[in-house]
């Protein structure tokens, strides 16, 4: 991630974590891993409507880059590979950080989130840190019976070496040829020093990437199509309705990038504590597998047949955290919004204003009673109906309650089943952003619904 300072102007945070934090347990969108046996750092569950949130934003990710264009294909490898292919990427070698300890207090730190080594940032005592050491990030496991050197592997920390070491096999099976590109999303795991920042930082997480192919033809072509998936990629956070005041799309200097990558741009939001980079876009040219023919002694070439030639494709990478990108659209969706009735009263209300393609819920349901059948029986037939093609709730009780309790977990539209529907077979329709409230025929209320929700 680059270390850029915050710009000037920057808009003042909305939220706190600790509001959000508050918030995503309340709700059941995200708990502690292990909570009960008092939690394990770095480690996260998502809950019944974070489940779905996070399934959500994945869907997108992979309905934009997968099956709307017909030059990208999907893989999934495995978690556990060779550990070649570690050595081959370089992560055997150099994927650590700098890890020091205080000999005080014994906490542990990462040398580049410190301002200094003078003074430990927890306990306060000066010439306690010790020297800056290497900290491997690969988690490691054995394979087999017999927990020996032998059968040590490793839990991936990307899921882009799996595309790589199938490069030849995708591309054939697929009867492929660059420009194309091979998407996959997946878990990987880092033992990081630090985890932190709730759900933006942690040991186990999941990627989606995109490694995308071009010959390299002297035109200039390679840098075209690295410039085409950064603009891609703006449209897309723009699309789900992230704010642009805090959102950036930094372009790294030659220094801030790997000396093979020939560009390089990380993507940040503007986090309650900071910038934070959710996803890292790079012209990588013919590293990855190089690196890997090197090493295995295998062609990963792509052979062309009308010039019966071979060569090694450029990659342009999109790399992005899904865990990180679920949090971002939580936090940007979170606003604490005051309200004021004709009768003069103010009031609070917490509401998440998702785009309705992410929400976990869009349509909910509830009788005006829950103590009368009739009405009960009509709003949950109502909910059913609504279920093939929509995300729906059913829920009763006091009525302020419900919508509160739909606009905290960002719900877009609200359906309330009254008296008056059992005479008219109309019901009153409630919109979260703007509170206003619409009556709709039963008979149309799946066009009206699919209208207002943009054809979800």
């Amino acid at each position: 991630m680059s270390q850029t300072s915050t710009p000037p102007h920057t808009p003042e945070p909305n939220v706190t974590m600790d509001e959000i934090t508050a918030l995503a347990k309340r709700r059941g969108f995200i708990f502690a891993s292990s909570e009960i046996y008092g939690g394990i750092g770095g480690f996260f569950d998502y809950g019944p409507l974070g489940a779905i949130l996070k399934r959500n934003v994945k869907n997108a990710w992979w309905r934009e880059i997968v099956e709307l264009r017909d030059d990208v294909v999907g893989f999934d490898s495995s978690i556990i590979m060779h550990p070649d292919t570690w050595v081959a990427s370089g992560h055997a070698a150099v994927f650590h950080d700098q890890l020091v300890d205080c000999r005080n207090c014994k906490h542990r730190f990462r040398a580049d989130h410190l301002a200094s080594l003078e003074q430990c940032p927890d306990c306060g005592m000066r010439g306690t840190l010790t020297e800056p050491r290497n900290f491997n990030l690969m988690m490691k496991t054995a394979v087999g019976p017999m927990e020996d050197s032998a059968a040590q592997a490793y839990l991936r920390p990307e899921t882009a070496q799996g595309i790589f070491v199938n490069f030849k096999n995708i591309y054939q099976s697929a009867r492929k040829r660059p420009p194309f590109g091979i998407a996959q999303i997946g878990k990987s795991f880092r033992n990081e020093i630090t985890p932190g920042n709730f759900t933006f930082r942690m040991r186990e997480f999941e990627q989606a990437e995109l490694e995308y192919f071009v010959r390299d033809d002297g035109s200039g072509n390679d840098l075209r199509a690295y410039e085409e998936w950064v603009s891609a990629r703006k449209r897309w956070y723009s699309d789900y309705g992230i704010r642009a005041e805090r959102l950036r799309f930094y372009e790294l200097t030659p220094k801030e990038r790997p000396h093979y990558a020939k560009a390089g741009t990380d993507v940040e939001y503007l986090f309650p504590w900071g910038w934070g980079e959710l996803e890292s876009i790079a012209h990588r040219g013919t590293y990855d597998l190089d690196a890997h023919m090197k090493l295995s002694g295998k062609d990963l070439t792509f052979f062309d047949e009308a010039s019966k030639s071979k060569y090694t494709p450029i990659l342009i990478e999109s790399s992005a955290g899904m865990d990180r990108t679920t949090l971002t659209m939580l936090v940007d969706a979170y606003e604490n919004q005051t309200i004021s009735a004709e009768d003069g009263k103010i009031s609070q209300r917490v509401v998440l204003r998702f785009h309705p393609k992410i929400a976990p819920v869009q349509v909910a349901v509830f009788p005006l009673a829950r103590n009368k059948p009739d009405l009960v029986e009509r709003a949950q037939t109502i909910e059913r109906a609504l279920r093939p093609r929509f995300r729906t709730q059913y829920d009763e009780g006091n009525v302020g309650q419900l919508y509160r309790r739909q606009d905290e977990i960002g719900t877009p539209l609200c359906i309330m089943v009254d008296f008056q529907t059992l005479d008219d077979a109309a019901v009153t329709v409630r919109d979260r952003d703007s509170m206003r409230q619409d009556r709709v025929a039963q008979d149309q209320l799946a066009d009206y619904l699919s209208e207002r929700l943009g054809g979800s």
